[in-house]
């Protein structure tokens, strides 16, 4: 019998914990846990897993965040040989690691210099991201809650706009997605009636002109005396860059565009708006999650566990979308190689420009209906823009 570790790498998603689940349901071999992401492998924060360690993660199905922790950490030539140093000290020949297009990156380049150093490593990869943009896969596990929540958040927040028309007239949404903007997209989805909004999304994959923006708030105004945009975290002007709150290990850290859209709506259009970020509510909101996006993550977890123990190597799990009308995903391997090479996934031209047929990609993915709401009462003074 060989010995297998499992980790956690990146930002956390409301499934994360599922796919750890699944792949505890189905295997067989000893277990090791490493604790921190690529940090705990470079750390030696390296554990066989106890019969109670087992039984916690397993109770973890459905519950936000990452039993392991997760984290993000610069995985440089360094800290592969420390990694695969502490992984021979175990006897660990099999590696799994559940993450993003940065993880799948870091388990081929161990695999290829355990390969080099004439001591293979087996490495298996489990897809994650809230944001959508893994490549050679349909969708990873995490972004159907994730866009569950944007969706239901958006229509509650232009429903609590309507209420306070007299006080406040816009409100700008950022939500996540780095370089993609398939999260921000995903805020049409609930929106039955026109009101709802969203007016107006900007996306990283198209820029936006302060024109169409400040149009779009407007025919908002006129029709119902409020407008809502959803921006990416990723969006930007044409004439400038993305908005950059921070770096962290090297690593950029997005955000405030929402900010900047709401200073130029107010000093163009003389009305009051409100920037506010979804938050990290959308990659951890238990009441949102998509039963869809759930199953397919513990699936996925215990498809990891098989192929790690028939010793299969060099893949990650992928979902693919059978061409059918019915609904229907296959979990298939992809190679490390492709994926990477693949890069970051873009929320295609035809969703932008066909909101319905992006829609109707959406719905199964976000897990079944949201609730209706009925259509806002007309009233009886009209549309008046309460300008400053």
């Amino acid at each position: 019998m060989g010995k297998i570790a499992i980790g956690q790498a990146g930002g956390p998603t409301a499934v994360f914990n599922s796919s750890l689940a699944g792949f505890i349901e189905d295997v067989e071999e000893e277990v090791y846990f490493v604790f921190g992401g690529y940090e705990g492998l470079v750390m030696n924060h390296i554990k066989k897993a106890s019969p109670d360690d087992l039984a916690r993660v397993q109770a973890a199905r459905g519950v936000p965040g990452a039993m392991l922790g997760s984290g993000r950490y610069p995985f440089d030539e360094n800290g592969i040989n420390e990694a695969l140093k502490h992984l021979k000290q175990h006897g660990i020949d099999t590696l799994v690691f559940a993450g993003g297009d940065g993880t799948m990156a870091a388990l081929q380049r161990l695999e290829e210099t355990a390969a080099d150093e004439g001591a293979p490593l087996n490495v298996i990869g489990i897809p994650k991201t809230v944001d959508n943009d893994l490549g050679a896969t349909d969708h990873a596990p995490g972004f159907g809650s994730a866009a569950r929540f944007v969706a239901s958040t958006v229509r509650d927040v232009s429903r609590d706009l309507q209420a306070m028309k007299n006080f406040e007239q816009v409100r700008v949404l950022e939500t996540m997605g780095r370089n993609a903007g398939w999260l921000a997209q995903a805020s049409l989805h609930a929106g039955r009636w026109p009101q709802d909004g969203p007016q107006y999304i900007g996306v990283p994959e198209r820029a936006m002109h302060l024109g169409d923006v400040l149009a779009a708030v407007e025919r908002g105004l006129q029709s119902f005396g409020t407008a809502t945009v959803v921006v990416s975290e990723g969006a930007a002007f044409q004439s400038g860059e993305q908005v950059e709150r921070s770096h962290v290990n090297g690593r950029v850290v997005l955000g405030g565009i929402s900010s900047l859209v709401k200073e130029k709506i107010e000093q163009h259009l003389g009305v009051t708006a409100r920037a506010e970020l979804l938050g990290m509510q959308q990659r951890s909101a238990s009441s949102l999650i998509s039963q869809q996006d759930e199953r397919e993550a513990y699936d996925a977890g215990r498809l990891a566990a098989q192929w790690a123990q028939e010793g299969l190597s060099g893949q990650m799990v992928a979902l693919e979308r059978r061409e059918s009308g019915t609904y229907h995903v296959d979990l298939v391997p992809k190679a490390l190689t492709d994926v990477v090479n693949a890069g970051e996934r873009k929320l295609p031209e035809a969703f932008i420009e066909e909101p319905e047929q992006y829609r109707r990609w959406l719905t199964p993915i976000i897990g079944g209906p949201l609730s209706d709401y009925p259509a806002p009462l007309k009233r009886s003074e009209g549309n008046v823009i309460h300008k400053n």
